[in-house]
């Protein structure tokens, strides 16, 4: 059987090595190679069928999570790789409570990925031993543990672009939102984290391996 994949990185050397690395597994055809949301749309549009995604979290716009979220509402049955350089114990809980089959650091050998593909097209999870812990860690300990646990996925995207030096207009550019629409994200994401500003921010995202 021959899987449709699309791989999805704002970055082209990374999708190029990603795509080297999936043209080694027997089953995959790549229909296509892009770079964000409104990419992707058209790409899985011109395909009769798409049945994985390799997927990176950080995306400009829309990020690799919203994007899940709104791709298993359509396309319930695609199965999706997210591979990011972030932390597992950052990301990876969201990216599965988005739908996401497995997660997988982009420093992770190539082996990895091809092992991760042939789990996840059989129907399982792929899932490594830091997220297994931090997946355990969620379900027993149900309260919110870390104060950025509290926020939504925008208000997340909003503290990352933050912390990374972003100012309010090129937010609201990266996640296409109004500059009006990030300022209420910010202030929700200070009052529920109890910071006060800006700098606060960075230092808690540098201090927890957000960013």
């Amino acid at each position: 059987m021959r899987y449709s994949t699309i791989v999805v990185d704002d970055h082209a050397i990374v999708r190029r090595g990603i795509v080297q690395v999936l043209n080694e597994h027997p089953s995959l055809d790549i229909v296509a190679e892009v770079s964000d949301y409104i990419q992707l749309k058209q790409a899985i549009k011109k395909v009769a069928q798409i049945d994985l995604l390799i997927m990176d979290v950080g995306l400009p716009g829309k990020d690799g999570i919203e994007i899940l979220k709104l791709i298993k509402e359509e396309y319930p049955k695609v199965r999706t790789l997210m591979v990011s350089m972030y932390p597992e114990e950052q990301y990876a809980v969201r990216a599965f409570k988005a739908g996401a089959s497995g997660y997988l650091n982009k420093s992770s050998a190539p082996e990895r990925m091809l092992e991760a593909i042939d789990l996840i097209l059989s129907g399982k999870k792929y899932v490594t031993p830091e997220i297994a812990q931090a997946l355990v860690d969620n379900l027993s300990s149900p309260q919110v543990s870390q104060p950025h646990e509290r926020l939504s996925d925008r208000e997340f995207q909003t503290l990352k672009l933050i912390a990374s030096g972003k100012r309010l207009t090129e937010i609201a550019e990266i996640m296409m939102l109004s500059p009006k629409t990030v300022s209420v994200y910010r202030s929700r994401l200070l009052e529920k984290m109890e910071l006060s500003n800006n700098a606060e921010i960075t230092h808690y995202a540098i201090k927890n391996g957000i960013v």
